[in-house]
Parts: structure tokens; sequence; C-alpha cells
């Protein structure tokens, strides 16, 4: 706790808005921007915001200083060795992780450092996830007693089962281009190109109907585990509802005349 004492003069999460793009800096750069009860509830406050922000379009997600996250606040963790705290802790932890993925923007994970434990599980929960040749990814628990578990969860959706284990049981850092060859990152870039990567894949996503966004984020991750005929089932009932409004209309239209399209968001 002492470390977040000593920061808490300044935010633990820093928004700034430009031109449709939120970005989120997780701000505990003394810690390597541990996950504390505090940094978690200042995060968790700006996505309930943004839920509603029609304004923002798409949201990115960064850490200060020279690490992204270190994960779960282990000081604070060991100051509070009692199973309710662990108990709530943990429950906080995974409503954050959800609330991104139910987020209607899409969020891309800006990696510059080392990402691990529950720093590589918040990478493998945003949508998209741009690295620079200087980050690492870990699930490093098992070198300190405490088995990953939870960070498991969003990155063995990710990350093929072999791997996954490999990185669990040997708890290594794992390079940037590993975690490109494993499913963790989209893509990796030189450290200097990084801000202007993000900032072009926000500028791309930006392009495309909100409204339109939305429903596809909200279906991917709702069909992503259904059995076959379930998912058919459940995104052409989403296809037939996305048809009917006014932006796929607009969007049609506008490829048919070979023109730019115009959206409204409805």
């Amino acid at each position: 706790m002492s470390d977040e004492i000593g920061e808490s003069h300044n935010p633990l999460v820093i928004r700034t808005d430009n031109n449709g793009t939120s970005t989120l800096t997780l701000n505990r750069p003394k810690s390597y921007n541990a996950l504390s009860q505090s940094l978690m509830s200042e995060l968790q406050t700006h996505l309930d915001n943004l839920r509603f922000d029609r304004s923002i379009m798409v949201v990115v997600i960064k850490g200060a200083g020279p690490g992204f996250s270190a994960g779960h606040d282990l000081k604070e963790m060991r100051n509070n060795k009692n199973e309710v705290f662990f108990r709530d802790f943990f429950e906080q932890c995974s409503t954050l992780m959800q609330s991104i993925v139910k987020l209607p923007q899409p969020v891309i994970a800006q990696i510059h450092g080392t990402a691990a434990a529950a720093g590589c599980q918040l990478v493998a929960t945003c949508d998209l996830a741009i690295a620079s040749t200087t980050a690492k990814f870990a699930t490093p628990g098992v070198n300190i007693g405490l088995f990953c578990s939870t960070p498991m969860v969003a990155v063995s959706r990710k990350v093929p089962r072999k791997k996954m284990m490999e990185m669990l049981l040997m708890g290594d850092l794992v390079e940037a281009e590993t975690a490109l060859e494993f499913g963790l990152v989209n893509r990796v870039v030189a450290y200097g190109q990084l801000e202007e990567t993000v900032s072009n894949y926000a500028n791309k996503i930006k392009e495309k109907s909100p409204l339109v966004l939305k429903i596809g984020k909200e279906a991917f991750y709702n069909q992503i585990d259904m059995p076959l005929a379930d998912a058919y089932k459940y995104t052409a009932e989403v296809m037939t509802q996305n048809m009917l409004v006014q932006d796929a209309n607009e969007g049609i239209n506008a490829f048919i005349e070979k023109r730019a399209p115009t959206w409204t968001g409805k």
C-alpha cells in the first residue's frame, strides 16, 4: 500500500480523449501499475462512464512508466490477508474484466513493457492488443506459490491450451514475438512505432458505424462458446436485426453507389 499512498496525489487512471478515442493510462509507474483495489475502482468508474459516452468510439488502455501492469497488487494482498478481502478483491477484478468485454466500444491494449499475471489477463481481455518489441508477458504466479487461476480465464481464451499450460507451469516471461505466435497479441512493432500503430488501428475502427461495432462486439462474445448450431441460430437473428437498422441501409447503398457512407449510429 505504501507505493500507492506515495502516488495518491495523482489519479491512478488518467483518461485522455482525442477525436473519438479515449485513452486510459494506468498511473502507478513506481509499482509497475499493479492492480490495487483503488486503481481497479478508478478504472471501473471510467469504463462505466464510457459505456454511455456516444462521443467515444474506441478505448485504449496503456500503462505509465516502464511496465504495462505487474498484475495484482501483492503488497496490498499481503497486508489484508483474510478470506473476505481475497473474495472481494478477486470478484472486483473479475467484474472489471467483464466490463471491458461488455463495453460497446472496441478496446485496444497498448503494451510497451511487461504485462504479468492480471496484467496479462488485462491484455487478453481487451479486444485487440498491440505490443512493442520491448513488451513481455507472463503468468508467473506458480513461481511465488499463487497459481494464476483468474488470469488464465482470459488468457486461455486467446492462447492455445498447450501454450497456455506452458506459460502457467513454467512461469517464464514470454517475448513479444512469441506472444504474437501464441495469439495473445495482434501485432508487434518497434517501440517508437507503438503509439502511431495503435492510433492507426483506432482511426480505422472509427470509420465504421458505432452501432454496428456495438452489435458485432456483443455478438462475438455471446456466440464464441455456444455449440455450433446455437451460434448460427443466434447470429442469424443478430444479422436479421442488424439489417433493419439505418446504418446497414446506408452502408449497403453507399457500397452500391460507390461512395463513402454517412453513419448516424441508428
